[in-house]
Order: C-alpha cells, then sequence, then structure tokens
C-alpha cells in the first residue's frame, strides 16, 4: 500500500535560517484510500522520521508544502502548444508580473487556463532551501513541494477560506492563492464584495474553514465581511487542524495544486521510479549481454583467424603440388582440386600422383576409426611411381587394414620400417599403381 506523507513548516522557518534541523511541523500521514493514518503538530523532523521507522512503511510520499506568500501565481498567454517552445517563452510571458529579476526566479508550469497557463514563481534561494528541508526525510520519498493555500478545496465553491493560527489560507475555483494574517479577512471580503465596473453582480461562494471557537470570537467581523449581501458564505468547523484539510482535499482531488518540483528543482527519484525495483536484475542482464558479446566476438576471431590458417594450409599444400597453377586462390581451391581429380579418375588407375593420392585418401576415410591414424608426411617419386606415405596409428592393425584395402583396389601396397612405440605404430606405407 502507498502512502502520502504531507508535511507543513510551522513560523518560525528555521529551514529559510539555515537551521534545517531545528525546524518544526505540522503532519499528516494518509493511506491510498485517504484515511488518516497518523500525525502531528509542532513536531521535529526527528519525530516524523521515528514514526515511520516504528510501523515500517514502504512507499511513502512526501508533499512538502511551503507558505503560500512565498510563490507567486501569475498566468502566461502562451500560444504554443509544444512543452519545448512554452517552456522557452515562459520567462518573457511573466517577466512584467514579477518585482523582482526573472533571472532569479524559479518558475513552475500548471495547466491552461482560460487567462492562459497558470505559473507559480519563487526565488531560485527560497526554492533551494525547501527542496534542502524536503529532500532527506529518512523513510519517504519526496514527490512534490506545492503552496499550502494551493491543496485547499474549491471544487465546489468560488473562495475557500481556512483560518490556520493567525494567518488565513485562500484559494480560488480560478486557480489563484493568497495567505494573508487573519485581521485582514474583512478587508479582503469587502474586496470579494465589490464587483468591478466590467462585471456582471452575482453571488460569490465562500466556504469558510476555521475552529468553532474563532467563529464565536468574531461573530461582529465575520458579520460585516457580507455588508451587501453579494457573498453567499458556508461556514464549516475545521476540527483537525489546517493540514488535515489539505491532506484530504488532495488525496480526494479537490484541490488545484502546482508541483514546484520542475526543471532544474525535478525530483531526482530513489523508489518512486517504476523500473527501480528492476534496476538490480536490468544491471546482471547488461553485463551478462557484455560478456556474452565478448565471447562471442572472441569465439569469432579465434575461427576466423582459424580459417585463414586452414587456407594457408591448403594452398600452400596445392602449391607444392602444382607450382605451375596461377589460377588457384582459397575461393576456388576446392573446386580446383576436384577438377584435377576428376580428370585424374578418368584416366583409371595409373602412377599418377593425384590418382594414387585419391586411392589413398578414400581407404583411409572408409577406416573404423580413422581418427587413430595421421599422416604425418607425404613423398611422390614421378620416376618410380610410388606415394610413400610417413603414417603413424594407435595399432599395427589400422595400417594394415589400410593396406589390405588399397590392395583390393588393384594396388600394390606395402608396409616397411615400422616401429612400435609406447603410444601407437608407426611405418611407411608405399602405394604404386596395379
Amino acid at each position: 500500500m502507498s502512502y502520502h506523507l504531507i508535511v507543513q513548516p510551522l513560523e518560525p522557518y528555521a529551514v529559510l535560517a539555515g537551521e534545517a534541523e531545528s525546524q518544526l511541523f505540522n503532519w499528516v500521514l494518509m493511506d491510498s484510500v485517504g484515511e488518516r493514518q497518523a500525525g502531528g503538530s509542532g513536531d521535529s523532523k526527528d519525530v516524523i522520521e521515528q514514526t515511520l521507522r516504528q510501523n515500517a512503511l514502504d512507499g511513502v510520499r512526501l508533499i512538502g508544502l511551503l507558505p503560500a506568500d512565498e510563490a507567486l501565481v501569475c498566468y502566461a498567454d502562451i500560444p504554443a502548444k509544444q512543452q519545448r517552445f512554452i517552456h522557452q517563452a515562459l520567462p518573457f510571458a511573466v517577466e512584467e508580473q514579477l518585482a523582482q529579476d526573472v533571472d532569479s526566479v524559479h518558475l513552475a508550469l500548471g495547466e491552461r487556463t482560460d487567462r492562459g497557463y497558470r505559473v507559480a514563481a519563487i526565488d531560485k534561494l527560497r526554492m533551494s532551501q525547501w527542496m534542502e528541508a524536503y529532500s532527506d526525510f529518512e523513510g519517504a520519498q519526496l514527490e512534490a513541494i506545492i503552496p499550502d493555500s494551493a491543496m485547499l478545496p474549491v471544487n465546489d465553491t468560488d473562495w475557500t477560506i481556512c483560518v490556520d493560527g493567525s494567518m488565513a489560507l485562500m484559494a480560488s475555483s480560478q486557480g489563484d492563492w493568497m495567505r494573508i494574517r487573519t485581521e485582514n479577512l474583512v478587508m479582503f471580503a469587502q474586496t470579494l464584495d465589490r464587483p468591478s465596473e466590467d462585471e456582471v453582480v452575482a453571488e460569490v461562494k465562500v466556504r469558510f474553514f476555521a475552529p468553532e471557537s474563532y467563529f464565536e470570537e468574531n461573530a461582529e467581523s465575520l458579520a460585516a465581511m457580507n455588508a451587501s449581501g453579494r457573498l453567499s458564505v458556508s461556514r464549516s468547523s475545521l476540527e483537525a487542524g489546517a493540514v488535515e484539510l489539505l491532506a484530504r482535499a488532495h488525496s480526494q482531488q479537490l484541490d488545484k495544486p502546482l508541483n514546484l518540483c520542475q526543471g532544474a528543482y525535478a525530483v531526482q527519484g530513489k523508489g518512486g521510479s517504476k523500473v527501480g525495483p528492476w534496476k538490480p536484475a536490468i544491471a546482471v542482464a547488461c553485463v551478462w549481454f557484455v560478456l556474452q558479446l565478448g565471447f562471442e566476438l572472441g569465439m569469432g576471431i579465434y575461427h576466423e583467424r582459424g580459417a585463414e590458417s586452414a587456407e594457408s594450409q591448403a594452398m600452400a599444400i596445392y602449391k607444392q603440388a602444382f607450382p605451375q597453377d596461377r589460377r588457384a586462390h582459397p575461393g576456388n581451391l576446392k573446386r580446383m582440386v576436384s577438377s584435377r581429380l576428376n580428370s585424374a579418375s578418368a584416366q583409371g588407375p595409373s602412377a599418377s600422383f593425384l590418382a594414387l593420392m585419391k586411392q589413398t585418401g578414400a581407404e583411409y576415410v572408409s577406416l573404423p576409426q580413422r581418427q587413430a591414424v595421421e599422416f604425418n608426411s607425404i613423398n611422390f617419386s614421378q620416376s618410380r611411381g610410388e606415394l610413400v606415405v610417413d603414417v603413424r596409428a594407435d595399432s599395427y592393425d589400422k595400417l594394415s587394414a589400410l593396406r589390405s584395402g588399397l590392395a583390393n583396389k588393384g594396388l600394390n601396397a606395402e608396409i616397411g620400417s615400422v616401429v612400435n612405440e609406447s603410444n601407437g605404430t608407426r611405418g611407411r606405407l608405399t602405394v604404386s599403381g596395379g
């Protein structure tokens, strides 16, 4: 089962002062069906990590919140549809909406709306500090960093307001967000209560989340928020805290979040990738493939060199027998030898070298276990019409069988200079025409 850990930083923001270990958080752990599994208020990172360790949870994905006033929401009217062109034009499209140099700002691209592409702009130094704070939670993999107000539920209302301590988080159904002090809520409500000159007067639905005690203590101020009656305010008691409201809205997809982890700040997944669990197997397969490829290449080179050596030896023997032949080469050597053997066969048994060699070779091939018989040297006497073969075998019987086979073909075959050795018998086979 997968889990979402939603973490909200508390003021003062120690992480912005370079003291990330001192930062305190409100947090909640939700399972895949949106049920709360654990949570806390004002806890350090160590306390949250200890909870994850105690429960031995796998697949925990972390959503880090940051104060909504840290990131400005703006809109980019870009006609292009390809992501590459949109990202190229983005800085120029929002430059006039920013209060600082666009080169010092990280821009995160959101969905396309009627007003253009929704964009979050945050100072690069700030973004680096928040990334550092959320990237090393033990037992959880960072999935997204989102402005807290952007996770308010806005599916059935024009504006949603949530009182979170001394601050109020606000988000609109159009994708805007902001974060102001609670004492400024009446002033903000008055701006909603007064339509602009080109706006048709219509009811504005506002959903207000706050602790019950807040509604009781601020009844008079809340009544003043709707002086003209244009606002339709529905109140909801906030019992579990703002971070749990945000977590439930996100799990039920009632919010309009914009993930700031893009571009240079994109999350480098350690375990979120679907390929991750297969990486060891992929590594083994790659090593095996490289070894197999190397083996096949080595065997190919070995056999190629062996073939070249065999061709050289065959050509040397052929040139020795037919020194005047200039037409033979490794490509046609088999055809040339076959042609000469066929020519010699047509002449019948005779004292020619080829005829005697062909008959001797044929008898050798017909020998049982011929691997035990070796020809060490071959000599031919043209004047005597004799083929003399220095032959070795594992026993004299095989030499005798070879001689008998030649004799049965009508040839004269004799074995002389027989020497018995420890590993076999060698002798000199003399073959002449019958």
